[in-house]
């Protein structure tokens, strides 16, 4: 090819990129004026956006290919809206909202309990196309934001970032984690975040003692993400597994009980971080608990105030039959009342 015919061809393209660059960030803008009100007429829009109506009714075409439901009506107050589909398309945010909306994100994640793991999940989803310039600003508004009240034990919302990261990225995380009286460094391959009643939890596969383990967020210091990226392994339930390593892995001893009522009525009496509750048909539930001494977990199964059998250890029905006999011989020793 003779070189101004070279040349032609090259600027021919680049045309065509700046055209398809501007018709984009056009379609954004559009999009953008959609959300801010609910009616705009086609001569306005035409205006705002510096071309004619009959573009706007193209780069409309556009966003309805895109998924977004455009409605056009005529006469008075007639005109483009955005309406709700059945869907939820991309939400275009200028800076200012987008720093609101990560700082109330990080505030509900860290500390807020009924934000729960959703908070996480849409701060990790903004995270990924929040622009470098925006978040030294979020981190300072961030915390400058406190609450108080009951709920979830507070973490600091960067750590439970850095860590959404890494789970996100499949990257190695380091941190150190008390252990007895000691804190030693934990390196780990990091899985999942899990948020029970009361805190933070993450699932990971523990690289040091080759095993899955659950670590409580808030008790992570100087916690850390590497660029060593990991090849994810076969991984339990997390949701399940932190709870039954909350409710009764962490405690010297276990006990299984088959408890005469419903797995619903047994939830609602016990908390998700003090035992599992299994179904067992309609009437019944299988409970998993732990505690420091069975004793302690016997009376608590009592007290629900529904029968029930032990089935684990064989020790804990032993026990059983030795506080039926403490309480036999208590209401022994009351007067009879008739005689009276």
């Amino acid at each position: 090819m003779p070189s101004g015919q070279h040349r032609s061809a090259i600027s021919d393209r680049v045309g065509d990129m700046d055209v398809e660059r501007g018709t984009t960030e056009r379609v954004l803008t559009l999009l953008g004026l959609l959300q801010q009100r609910q009616v705009w007429t086609g001569p306005e829009l035409a205006d705002r956006l510096g071309v004619t109506p009959r573009t706007v009714r193209r780069d409309v075409e556009r966003l309805r290919t895109l998924g977004y439901p455009v409605h056009a009506s005529q006469g008075v107050g007639g005109g483009y809206q955005l309406g709700a589909g059945q869907d939820l398309p991309p939400l275009l945010l200028d800076d200012q909202e987008a720093i609101v909306t990560a700082v109330s994100l990080l505030v509900g994640a860290g500390a807020i309990a009924s934000a729960g793991d959703a908070a996480l999940r849409a701060l990790t989803k903004l995270d990924r196309v929040l622009p470098t310039r925006l978040r030294h600003e979020v981190r300072a508004l961030s915390g400058s934001v406190e609450s108080f009240g009951g709920g979830r034990t507070p973490v600091d919302p960067e750590v439970l970032m850095m860590l959404a990261r890494a789970c996100r990225d499949e990257v190695e995380a380091g941190f150190d984690y008390p252990s007895g009286s000691e804190v030693r460094r934990r390196q780990v391959e990091p899985y999942r975040l899990v948020a029970s009643d009361r805190r933070w939890y993450l699932l990971a596969y523990d690289l040091d003692r080759d095993d899955w383990r659950s670590f409580r967020v808030d008790k992570m210091t100087e916690v850390s993400a590497r660029t060593w990226r990991f090849r994810p392994r076969p991984a339990p339930d997390a949701a399940t597994y932190v709870q039954e390593s909350v409710a009764s892995r962490v405690y010297p001893h276990q006990a299984r009980f088959l408890v005469h009522a419903s797995a619903d009525t047994v939830r609602a009496q016990i908390p998700a971080s003090a035992a599992v509750v299994r179904p067992r048909g309609n009437e019944r539930c299988e409970v998993l608990s732990g505690a420091e001494n069975l004793d302690a977990v016997l009376m608590h199964i009592l007290l629900l105030g529904h029968d029930f059998e032990v089935l684990d250890p064989p020790e804990l029905g032993r026990r059983c039959h030795a506080l039926a006999q403490r309480l036999l011989s208590a209401g022994a020793t009351m007067p009879d009342m008739e005689d009276s």
